[in-house]
């Protein structure tokens, strides 16, 4: 008698067994793709925060710190050159520091010098001068200069008060005595009006 090989029943209980193996496996692999999110394409997995972009100073206005510039106290030497004072001093001159007036006013914070050789009597001596001055006070003082039989000139750079040429008596350069000199926000004076050249303000 002749056997023949048979194949296993395929009863329902063994396919569902197939199925459920198979269902578990696709369950799995789900479960993993959703624990790891897709990246977009051209953008990396981590990114950090933009810095913050440094604020633009506004029209007319610095980040940078505020200076403060101190303008050092007048005195009879740093209203003038130096090279001058230093030629002064090798004549053997001295300079005696007065209060700057203009008539009977003396101007707070100005200063005025007379350079000469206190070792003999002369009246071959230098005046300088120089005052921190408002646009009030300079028009009073011209006002009372003029008054008083004082010139006035006025130029691009600003005003000259000069002495009458009558007092001069052959004194000063080219008809000019004392001088005043009105710029803006100071006044110098000298006593002829082209040594108003080396009076600067205070450095």
């Amino acid at each position: 008698m002749t056997l023949h090989r048979t194949s296993p029943v395929d009863t329902p209980s063994r396919r569902l067994r197939a199925g459920g193996t198979a269902t578990v496996g696709v369950l799995a692999a789900l479960v993993l793709a959703g624990c790891t999110s897709p990246t977009p394409s051209g953008v990396s997995p981590e990114t950090s925060a933009p810095a913050p972009a440094e604020t633009a100073a506004a029209p007319g206005e610095s980040n940078a710190p505020d200076t403060v510039v101190d303008t050092p106290d007048a005195t009879c030497e740093n209203i003038i050159p130096a090279a001058t004072a230093d030629d002064f001093k090798s004549l053997g001159w001295t300079s005696q520091e007065e209060p700057f007036r203009i008539g009977a006013k003396a101007l707070d914070d100005g200063i005025q010098c007379k350079w000469g050789d206190t070792n003999i009597a002369s009246d071959r001596v230098q005046i300088f001068g120089w005052a921190p001055i408002d646009t009030t006070e300079a028009q009073t003082a011209e006002q009372e200069l003029v008054a008083s039989g004082w010139k006035v000139e006025r130029e691009a750079d600003g005003t000259y008060v000069t002495e009458n040429p009558d007092w001069l008596n052959g004194r000063g350069v080219d008809g000019y005595g004392l001088t005043y000199f009105f710029g803006d926000g100071f006044v110098k004076l000298a006593d002829t009006r082209q040594s108003l050249v080396l009076v600067e303000g205070p450095r």
